[in-house]
């Protein structure tokens, strides 16, 4: 079903998972060189980066972060947040490249930009910005909505590059806003630019507190209307899948009475059902949901002492009144990486964390064999489902049947696949079983850790906007010259003849 809707995607908006034109039209191999900034605008803080690409896979980050004030977060104008960037930018690059920033105030102004530096002087800048918009260019997109405890009313509608690209302009720095980035897009470019192969980077995927990928796809197969204007020549663009919504309507994904009851308390109930049963911020609700049951169960004695009584003759609880077991989100998934990784005789580690996290004391050997058996059901199966979305990108590419010996690299970041035990094994185990891939098959996709992708990937994004930018300006300076060339041919007098110019 998953392929369907991949396809669907990339037919029509209003899918199952929206397929959303990213306007990346390339990739890198790792021999790229240059300096590039990234910012990252994803919550609570404001991060400035550059990135030296040394054309070797490798690179060097410099970065700074800082907070943003809350009153800024519900401010009257935009103006007021984007004025506040462009002043973090200001700083990181007086501070980090204070050489180079006072040589470029210093140095004559060219007329060869509007903004007054020669163009090779100026920072490409990819900004990361965490927040719903509606993109119509590799650096043009407006605002849907603030989440996260931001309210500006008026950024609404509005394209949030030109709003910081406004400010910076005031500052006359040297730097232009060259991309919109999503964190899931700059996983795929800084796995590829640090993985190289015979083919680039498949898939770029995140597994932590949230869910998404984003992947290489054939721009022939892209049927919907794309907005805009973007390089055809390498025939490919990223896409975006936001596949947290797939298959919100419970056709074929599991439903236990935990996710069930999980959704229906959430804030979004009936929305994202792929994300709350694979991403870390609902795992461990489902795990507590899931230990509950079991524990309000008459029939069972878990976590209670069956020889003593309270004055109703209800068997004394181990659990505290103020166990975080009966808080909604009580549980975080952390306990459940605790649990996996717990082989001792006893589950020792387990049951003190029991103990220091929900409050339960004196948990059994059998009581902690129990919410571990429950927790890595509940890994195990977000892995799986993880290999599901994975697994149907891969198929639907065809690079397995493109090459028999090439391996289809996938990069993944998130806590998950960097921290919960086992879990990139268990979605490679997960592979082998999926009919289109098989057990063969699945051992040449690869799954590796791409950090940062706001940070180096919105930098090489920058870097492949900046690499469009140039060819366009090439094919318009081609087109003048043929026009060019067509209007003189024009004006050639037959022989006798006389003209003018004009």
């Amino acid at each position: 079903m998953l392929i369907v809707v991949i396809d669907e995607g990339l037919r029509a908006d209003g899918t199952s998972i929206s397929q959303i034109p990213t306007y990346v039209t390339g990739v890198p191999n790792g021999t790229e060189k240059g300096l590039y900034m990234a910012v990252d605008l994803g919550g609570t803080n404001f991060r400035v980066c550059s990135v030296h690409l040394n054309g070797d896979t490798t690179f060097n980050l410099t970065f700074s972060k800082v907070p943003i004030p809350k009153e800024l977060m519900v401010a009257k104008t935009s103006k007021e947040l984007f004025s506040f960037l462009a002043k973090q930018i200001e700083l990181f690059l007086r501070t980090h490249h204070g050489e180079h920033f006072e040589a470029y105030v210093r140095r004559r102004k060219s007329s060869k930009t509007l903004e007054g530096y020669e163009d090779e002087e100026i920072f490409r800048l990819g900004f990361t910005f965490s927040f719903p918009v509606q993109q119509f260019g590799i650096n043009k997109g407006s605002l849907i909505r603030w989440t996260k405890g931001f309210d500006i009313p008026d950024t609404i509608g509005k394209d949030v590059c030109a709003l910081l690209q406004e400010e910076i302009d005031l500052l006359h720095l040297p730097v232009k806003v060259a991309a919109l980035v999503n964190d899931t897009v700059g996983t795929l470019m800084a796995r590829s630019y640090q993985s190289p192969g015979k083919t680039t980077t498949l898939i770029g995927a995140i597994f932590g507190t949230g869910t998404n990928g984003a992947y290489v796809e054939k721009i022939v197969n892209l049927q919907k209307s794309v907005d805009g204007q973007y390089d055809k020549s390498t025939g490919e663009m990223v896409i975006n899948t936001e596949w947290g919504s797939f298959d919100n309507q419970l056709n074929v994904l599991p439903n236990t009475p935990w996710d069930a009851k999980l959704d229906k308390q959430s804030v979004n109930p009936g929305i994202q059902i792929f994300e709350k049963r694979v991403s870390g911020m609902f795992l461990g609700e489902i795990v507590r949901l899931a230990v509950l049951d079991l524990y309000e169960n008459t029939k069972l004695s878990l976590f209670k002492d069956v020889g003593s009584s309270t004055a109703d003759g209800k068997p004394t609880s181990r659990a505290g009144p103020d166990s975080s077991l009966f808080k909604q989100w009580g549980l975080d998934s952390a306990l459940m990486s605790i649990a996996a990784a717990d082989a001792s005789h006893d589950l020792s580690v387990l049951r003190e964390e029991l103990k220091s996290h929900l409050q339960i004391d004196s948990a059994s050997f059998e009581e902690a064999q129990a919410v571990q058996a429950i927790a890595n059901a509940v890994g195990r199966r977000a892995a799986r489902l993880s290999a599901v979305a994975l697994g149907g990108i891969v198929i639907q590419s065809g690079r397995l049947e493109q090459s028999k010996d090439e391996v289809v690299d996938i990069g993944a970041d998130g806590s998950l696949v960097e921290y919960y035990p086992a879990f990139r094994d268990m979605i490679q185990e997960a592979f082998a079983s999926i009919k289109g891939i098989g057990a063969e098959a699945a051992e040449r996709i690869r799954i590796g850790i791409a950090k940062d992708g706001s940070g180096v990937g919105a930098a090489l994004i920058a870097l492949v906007a900046a690499g469009m930018e140039k060819k366009g300006l090439v094919d318009k300076l081609a087109a003048l010259k043929v026009d060019a060339s067509q209007k003189l041919a024009g004006t050639i007098p037959s022989a006798g003849e006389s003209t003018t110019v004009a």
